[in-house]
């Protein structure tokens, strides 16, 4: 696709005064940097536009980076630089009585990565500008069309210059507010769960017992966990103080929250950042309004228990991104974008009931609402089966996506960081490709498709495994077979690859 030459209106005239861009993402928070990038990273031109100036940060209310989104930025060449920047935790602790031991997850990253926001978006940043992603930042969003060829976005620039971009498609990565969702007239359906959270950076002049807790009492709400860096980030809500989002926070507050839910207040001192704001629960309909789709906050927001608001957006990101890049390449047809949908928004969903179920025990008044959270988190601690699927939950690696009607039993599923002859499959995955796994003595069969070499690995399985399997770009089963057949190999990799 030109990106230089004019384009082909809805009239049928040639406008000249706009260029044809393949991807505008709009939103440059870690949703909107990581699916920028991996476009650039797949030589999809992208511009992304954003309305804060640069060098202007999102505030950081998110600081949890899970398991399965460590696996994504693994596969990028991501993951050791943001682990440097933040503390590892193995294990946490909720409701006082419930203990969830991360060291036994599935994956490389049995852990949870407690890290600002903002040192996330700096790592995925320098990788989209490393990768060519032109960046338009003072730009806002005020209008959005879309016909048969493409989008135009209306955009008020640097000073308020009116300006009108063109591109093949656009992902609104900004934000619950999001200026692109209105734009095509989506609903953003929902409610507002908790007002008046609290939260905070702080310094301890006394060391928690555990480094990551949770704990509710009489209405009120809290959990502490460290950054690395000697601050601790506090988060709480009390029932009684029920007040608007402009209301001034101070310490004192923040304080009797912790004692309240705690039993103590660990000696906080010297807040570097304190923010008072309200919780929503809402999720748009359609993720896919022809050549517009929406990610992140644009489109799901939910409770911040479990901190996985963030995280389900990078991996909406890392769904789409291949996915896109397949469909401007000309690899696969348009109807490739209906699957993001297909495959994200129940997992959206999934996140709204969970975190709402959390943030729902630990808000527990009545007498026999606070037996019902008693009974669970007790249940939860005997009953190992249920505390694994809660836990893939949380950190993302217990989410299948659906497979049609006849498909392998692994088709869908995630394909955790195997052994290959040649290293790791999350190394395999760089760059964006698609990995072909066979057994280590299938050598007859040659790929027909030498278009495919860039965006294809051929790896053998490092043990005795016989099955055969495509993984997708972003880690999931594409296709299998219990047999290395060249002729299946063919078909699965024309249909998948193109």
């Amino acid at each position: 696709m030109d990106s230089t030459t004019g384009i082909t209106g809805p009239t049928g005239t040639t406008d000249t005064t706009r260029t044809l861009t393949p991807v505008i993402v709009v939103g440059s928070g870690p949703t909107g940097l990581l699916l920028a990038g991996d476009l650039a990273t797949a030589g999809v031109p992208v511009t992304l536009v954003e309305k804060r100036p640069h060098g202007i940060s999102n505030l950081s209310r998110a600081f949890v980076v899970h398991a399965r989104t460590l696996e994504q930025l693994d596969a990028r060449g991501l993951a050791d630089d943001v682990e440097a920047a933040g503390r590892t935790l193995d294990s946490l602790r909720l409701f006082t009585r419930l203990d969830v031991d991360l060291a036994t997850l599935p994956s490389r990253f049995n852990h949870l990565l407690v890290i600002p926001q903002y040192e996330v978006e700096k790592t995925l940043e320098r990788r989209a500008v490393a990768a060519g992603v032109q960046f338009r930042y003072e730009s806002e969003v005020t209008g959005l069309t879309q016909d048969a060829d493409g989008v135009t976005l209306e955009v008020s620039g640097p000073g308020g210059k009116a300006e009108t971009l063109r591109a093949a498609y656009v992902v609104g990565a900004d934000g619950m507010r999001s200026a692109v969702r209105n734009a095509v007239g989506l609903p953003f359906p929902g409610r507002s769960v908790i007002r008046s959270i609290v939260l905070a950076d702080v310094k301890l002049a006394e060391e928690p017992e555990v480094v990551f807790t949770a704990n509710a009492v009489r209405g009120v709400f809290a959990f502490l966990a460290p950054f690395g860096d000697g601050y601790y980030r506090v988060f709480g809500w009390h029932h009684g103080r029920n007040v608007s989002d402009d209301e001034p926070v101070d310490l004192d507050e923040i304080k009797e929250i912790a004692r309240i839910a705690f039993g103590r207040d660990f000696g906080m001192h010297d807040a570097r950042w304190v923010s008072r704001f309200h919780s929503d629960e809402r999720q748009a309909p359609a993720y896919r309004v022809g050549r517009v789709l929406l990610a992140g906050d644009a489109a799901h927001v939910h409770s911040p228990a479990g901190g996985q608001g963030l995280n389900t957006g990078l991996q909406d990101a890392a769904n789409l991104s291949w996915k896109l890049a397949q469909v401007v390449h000309g690899h696969a047809g348009p109807r490739l974008l209906d699957t993001y949908q297909a495959e994200r928004h129940p997992v959206g969903r999934s996140v709204l009931r969970s975190s709402g179920g959390l943030v729902r025990l630990g808000m527990a008044r009545r007498p026999w609402t606070r037996a019902l959270r008693s009974a669970l988190t007790g249940f939860l601690k005997a009953a190992a089966p249920a505390r694994r699927r809660m836990v893939g939950q949380i950190t993302g690696i217990g989410y299948k996506y659906a497979a049609p009607r006849g498909a392998h039993r692994l088709t869908g599923t995630r394909v955790p960081d195997v052994a290959l002859q040649s290293g790791r499959l999350y190394e395999a995955l760089r760059g964006g490709r698609f990995v072909l796994i066979t057994p280590r003595t299938f050598t007859s069969y040659e790929d027909q498709g030498a278009a495919r070499k860039d965006r294809l690995a051929r790896e053998h399985w490092a043990s005795d495994r016989r099955t055969a399997v495509l993984v997708r770009p972003d880690g999931y089963v594409a296709w299998a077979a219990d047999t290395a057949e060249p002729a299946a190999i063919e078909a699965a990799l024309a249909a998948h690859v193109g």
